[in-house]
């Protein structure tokens, strides 16, 4: 079962005094890009896109940049104090390639200031060999979710 986990640079920064490190999810361009196992992900500073290596290149069904999330919905479940992010499934068709995370980001073009928001780590390696390789969000939670208590 896939793990996924906040960057903190997100949420700080979105009260923060830089309008453009705010994430709309619903309105702004929100990419998955998967990674290889080599990404060292440091969950206090990694902040933009620079920050995410060892992104798969293009090829095997894959595009490097990722894919845009489409259906992106925002909910607040005032009984769990809990908000969830859901998208719809990313699918890469006709996968060839080995993947270890998807990490999630506001895309604004330029790697130096999109923002990171979230990582799923596979746990394991993934390797499709020519089959449609997707990424699904949990059925209740989406792909992440905050809880305020």
């Amino acid at each position: 079962m896939a793990t996924c986990i906040w960057y903190c640079t997100s949420i700080k920064d979105q009260w923060g005094t830089t309008a453009a490190d705010r994430v709309d999810f619903v309105t702004d361009t929100i990419k998955g890009s998967l990674h290889t196992s080599g990404y060292a992900v440091n969950q206090d500073t990694d902040q933009y896109f620079t920050a995410a290596t060892n992104e798969l290149t293009t090829g095997g069904g894959y595009t490097a940049g990722g894919q845009t999330l489409t259906g992106k919905t925002l909910t607040l479940d005032g009984p769990s104090n809990t908000v969830r992010f859901k998208a719809n499934d990313i699918t890469w068709t006709g996968a060839s390639f080995t993947a270890r995370k998807m990490v999630l980001r506001k895309d604004t073009g330029v790697a130096a200031s999109s923002h990171l928001m979230g990582l799923v780590d596979f746990v394991t390696d993934q390797s499709p060999s020519s089959v449609d390789f997707v990424v699904k969000g949990d059925a209740t939670d989406g792909f992440l979710r905050g809880v305020v208590s």
